[in-house]
């Protein structure tokens, strides 16, 4: 099989090697690629949001099967355009990416489905925003209701800093048209885990359970990130509790999906906090996370391209996906400045010293190739991921390997996977 890849994150490269792996696969192409990428990859000079010259591409390249990995391609339209061509294309439908396309479309939805989430207000208005803060006693998450690359909720504490991030979000526009429209939440207390699906519209199979770390520094501090780590599995996610939210939160967004008449097919991720053993919505994603797709695909054991040929034609209750025992933890590498301003063009060593530790893949983020050098071209810039037996060894394994790698202003977070020690 000829198959597309579209992207150019560390998301995009562990689907590209994930893929590589795979006997059907004949040829991978990615659009437009890394660094990294293009190690296994044939990478292409089109952007993720040019739907007609993917179109164009894949038909003239024979392309069995595109892969999507940015939510930005996903929100406008891809899927429908290459099926508009009947060409097959993993992901969910323009109507159906709504669930991440717009946090005001998700709220509603989950309230109309009855789906655990914290109690929300929307406002396209700041100053009806600002006098809704002024009523609040409870701590408070202000989001932009776009697309702002996992950057757009800001945590409140005090009224003085809602105040500040609806200045941000909607009069200063640090998030573009994002934070046209708002949304203003309570403030849920609980831990964090990501838990994602592979669903065709009807069946859902559960991946293992993770949990990101969104924040730039160590012990949860400093502005939120696109993910600076992330581990699998996350403990805090009993058998129990897996079994709660595909009860309460899965299978709900699936048939709710399915009455709306956008058939959700692809990949479903809730990010969810866990309060008193009680699973709650944060928010949904419609494609695979970054960095968690990294250590999950890492413990992947099954073949990926037969799971994705049964989500897109409809079979998924037929197929069993083995996973890896072992647990898998992956180290964020960031440019110096991230998630602000950063510099780019900053040359790369130690990555082969890295690639020759037992269960070690680098992926490659924010990365180019200059001749036999690579060059930093991004904030986030490499996944460092490992597995190992237990949390414990697949953490001191990354590490491990990360020390090996240097830049120049290279930042990386000291306690991934802290949590689940603790635990």
């Amino acid at each position: 099989m000829n198959i597309l890849v579209i992207g150019s994150g560390g998301r995009e490269h562990a689907l590209v090697w994930k893929i590589s792996e795979s006997k059907k696969t004949k040829k991978i192409f990615c659009a437009p690629g890394n660094g990294g990428i293009s190690e296994i990859a044939e990478c292409v000079e089109i952007k993720p949001e040019e739907n007609d010259r993917l179109v164009s591409f894949a038909k003239k390249n024979s392309i069995d099967i595109t892969v999507v990995g940015p939510e930005l391609s996903l929100v406008n339209g891809i899927v429908d355009e290459f099926e508009k061509h009947n060409l097959k294309i993993f992901g969910p439908c323009k109507e159906a990416a709504r669930l991440e396309g717009s946090k005001s479309f998700s709220k509603e939805f989950m309230k109309q489905h009855n789906i655990p989430t914290a109690r929300f207000q929307s406002f396209d208005s700041f100053e009806k925003a600002k006098n809704f803060v002024e009523e609040c006693e409870h701590p408070l998450v202000i989001k932009a209701d776009g697309l702002a690359a996992g950057k757009g909720v800001i945590l409140a504490d005090s009224k003085d800093g809602a105040f500040k991030a609806l200045d941000e979000i909607m009069v200063k526009k640090v998030f573009g048209i994002a934070g046209n429209r708002v949304i203003i939440e309570e403030m849920l207390c609980g831990e964090e885990a990501s838990f994602l699906v592979f669903t065709d519209g009807n069946s859902a199979i559960p991946m293992p359970s993770s949990q990101d770390h969104k924040r730039i520094f160590d012990n949860d501090k400093g502005p939120n990130t696109g993910g600076m780590g992330a581990y699998s599995p996350a403990p805090v996610i009993t058998k129990k509790l897996e079994d709660k939210v595909m009860e309460k939160i899965i299978f709900p967004v699936i048939s709710g999906m399915k009455k709306e008449g956008r058939l959700y097919k692809g990949i479903l991720y809730a990010g969810l906090m866990i309060c008193n053993g009680e699973p709650f919505v944060l928010e949904f994603n419609v494609r695979f996370g970054d960095p968690e797709a990294q250590p999950i695909l890492m413990r992947m054991k099954s073949d990926i391209i037969p799971v994705i040929e049964a989500v897109i034609d409809g079979n998924l209750e037929k197929v069993k996906i083995d996973w890896n025992s072992r647990a898998a933890v992956c180290v964020v590498m960031a440019s110096k400045g991230y998630p602000g301003d950063y510099e780019k063009g900053k040359k790369i060593s130690g990555l082969q010293e890295a690639a020759e530790l037992d269960d070690v893949v680098v992926f490659h983020a924010g990365t180019k190739k200059s001749g036999s050098d690579f060059l930093t071209s991004g904030g986030r810039v490499l996944g460092v991921t490992a597995l190992g037996n237990g949390i414990k060894e697949a953490i001191d394994r990354a590490y491990e390997a990360a020390d090996k790698i240097s830049f120049d202003g290279a930042q990386y977070r000291k306690d991934i996977g802290k949590k689940a020690l603790i635990r």
